[in-house]
């Protein structure tokens, strides 16, 4: 019963984010990147202190010092950033299946920075996200789009963020790290602004898609965490997909968006890839218990 719940609330999560990708998209057809940036990370700040509170958690405790959470504070930064100008950048669909990439990118980070065993079939796996990838992008081709590096950049930023997570210390609550990542982004927003004119048509319809997008990206960040918490990893982990078919769905709903055939097929490319990563992740992970339960024997 846990694990159906805790997978109801992945799915519940990703549409969430997936709605959170639409409102920011909205908000960037008026605001300027600085801007959005700013009302996203102060408004995720100010929810997750509340949630903070109402844990019990200690947002002042010098284990915000860390430097594994620093680390995870500057990756935190580089993905939202790119996160953020490329949704404002690019359609959509092509943001939704450079950020499907995130599985890969975590297995390859723990591959080269962990030196974590990583077998031929997962290589072989990592490399085909990176083919479907570059069908996606479609570089030196008419239909490449250079703002479509920045969803690249948001994606390693914040792959590597959720790897960095597994060494920041375990006493640390997962709301404290979220808690400070998206703190870390304010002083961002404010450059981004200091940089930029000030905004002209800004009516009441725009400020409601910044909220919206405060309140459902907070939300889904949140049913990721309590998801991740009721049930294995390998399993609630692969559900973590369906967002790709939210976003495409969304963006060809709302915004009128029709991915062309390479990036439907990149797309399936990195999806089968990185789904295929999980399931080998879970198999190796089935037979090293196997192994631990024989030996304690």
């Amino acid at each position: 019963m846990h694990i159906m719940r805790a997978i109801l609330l992945m799915i519940l999560a990703m549409a969430l984010l997936a709605l959170s990708d639409v409102f920011i998209k909205l908000s960037s057809q008026v605001l300027s990147p600085g801007y959005v940036m700013f009302g996203l990370s102060v408004g995720g700040t100010l929810c997750f202190m509340l949630i903070a509170k109402w844990q019990g958690a200690n947002l002042l405790s010098q284990d915000a010092l860390h430097p594994w959470v620093l680390a995870r504070s500057a990756l935190e930064i580089m993905g939202g950033l790119g996160l953020v100008l490329s949704i404002g950048l690019i359609p959509l669909s092509l943001f939704a299946a450079i950020m499907q990439m995130a599985p890969l990118v975590v297995t390859l980070g723990a591959a080269v920075f962990l030196k974590e065993p990583v077998g031929l079939r997962r290589w072989l796996a990592i490399f085909a996200g990176i083919v479907g990838m570059l069908l996606v992008i479609k570089p030196g081709t008419e239909g490449f789009e250079p703002a479509a590096l920045f969803a690249v950049m948001g994606v390693c930023g914040l792959g590597l963020r959720d790897l960095i997570t597994r060494l920041s210390p375990a006493h640390i609550p997962s709301i404290s790290l979220a808690t400070w990542g998206f703190a870390a982004t304010i002083p961002i927003g404010v450059g981004l602004i200091l940089l930029a004119e000030a905004p002209t048509g800004v009516t009441p319809i725009t400020l409601w898609h910044m909220g919206a997008g405060i309140v459902v990206t907070a939300l889904g960040y949140y049913a990721v965490t309590q998801a991740m918490r009721m049930a294995p990893a390998a399993i609630v982990s692969p559900f973590r997909y369906t967002r790709l078919i939210f976003t495409m769905s969304l963006g060809i709903l709302i915004f009128g968006e029709r991915p062309d055939s390479l990036t439907l097929l990149g797309a399936a490319i990195i999806l089968s890839a990185g789904l295929y990563a999980l399931y080998r992740e879970r198999k190796l992970a089935l037979e090293q218990n196997r192994a631990r339960v024989r030996s304690g024997r």
